[in-house]
């Protein structure tokens, strides 16, 4: 299955989702099933915020930037720990607010495939966290559990730079009882100054001129050991390699793959 994160709609760019679908298929990764957008469950996304909130298991939240710094002993950083300003509050706000989630003292636990145990207290790591943003925006830790939970999703595989949002995922997970996916947060590869392969760091796009070369290389780097003669071959009998040889073992507790290959 496919799903299009559209929610963020101010980092939306015209055309963004038709080149990721022709990008999949110049890769020979295609899907099942028509194309899900979070943008087609809006509705679905605020029923559940709306029963929440009159549960009394989220409220609203006016605090601002300059709010949270003058809370914490850095003018420069916002505190770890929402302080929870806001968390007694009995009527909606004028002003614009946020939503956030009611966290208590229940220790979040889950087995990582490939980074191990990992346990959370979200009261005393992070305090009550954001569901829904001020401008009205559904929080990506939201969206993608319920997400998750309408497509059935039992195994999330992703980038470990968001191992730290799993268990605020988790406890609404429990919240709202719905099942928890098996999870394996994989290292995120970077270059030789350190820095995460991405848009920000002005990263080099992904080459469609050159899709086996790109797979091959991405299999080196994943310590999977691909033959060299697998290199010329048809991206299908790549993929089918791939798969049939896939063992996340090399990648045990690491955090980031050095681009070795230009």
């Amino acid at each position: 299955m496919l799903r299009i994160d559209d929610l963020d709609t101010p980092r939306n760019v015209k055309g963004a989702a038709s080149d990721i679908l022709k990008t999949l298929e110049t890769f020979a990764l295609f899907w099942d099933h028509s194309v899900a957008y979070q943008s087609q469950y809006l509705d679905v996304y605020d029923d559940i915020l709306n029963t929440l909130t009159k549960a009394q298991l989220a409220y609203p939240c006016i605090c601002s930037r300059k709010t949270l710094e003058a809370a914490t002993t850095s003018a420069t950083s916002l505190p770890d720990v929402y302080p929870g300003f806001c968390r007694k509050r009995k009527t909606l706000p004028d002003s614009p607010y946020a939503l956030r989630i009611k966290t208590d003292q229940r220790i979040i636990s889950f087995h990582d495939r490939l980074q191990g145990f990992i346990s959370n207290n979200l009261a005393k790591q992070h305090g009550d966290f954001i569901i829904k943003r001020k401008d009205r925006i559904i929080a990506y830790q939201f969206a993608v559990v319920i997400d998750d939970s309408l497509q059935q999703i039992n195994h999330v595989v992703r980038g470990v730079d968001l191992l730290e949002s799993t268990p605020r995922q988790i406890f609404l997970q429990q919240i709202l009882r719905i099942a928890t996916p098996n999870y394996m947060h994989v290292p995120v590869i970077i270059d030789r100054e350190g820095y995460k392969l991405s848009k920000q760091t002005l990263a080099t796009a992904v080459d469609i001129k050159k899709p086996q070369t790109v797979i091959f290389q991405l299999l080196v780097l994943l310590e999977q050991h691909p033959p060299q003669e697998l290199a010329n071959a048809p991206l299908e009998e790549m993929l089918a390699w791939a798969i049939a040889h896939w063992n996340p073992a090399p990648l045990q507790y690491s955090r980031t793959i050095c681009q070795r290959i230009d």
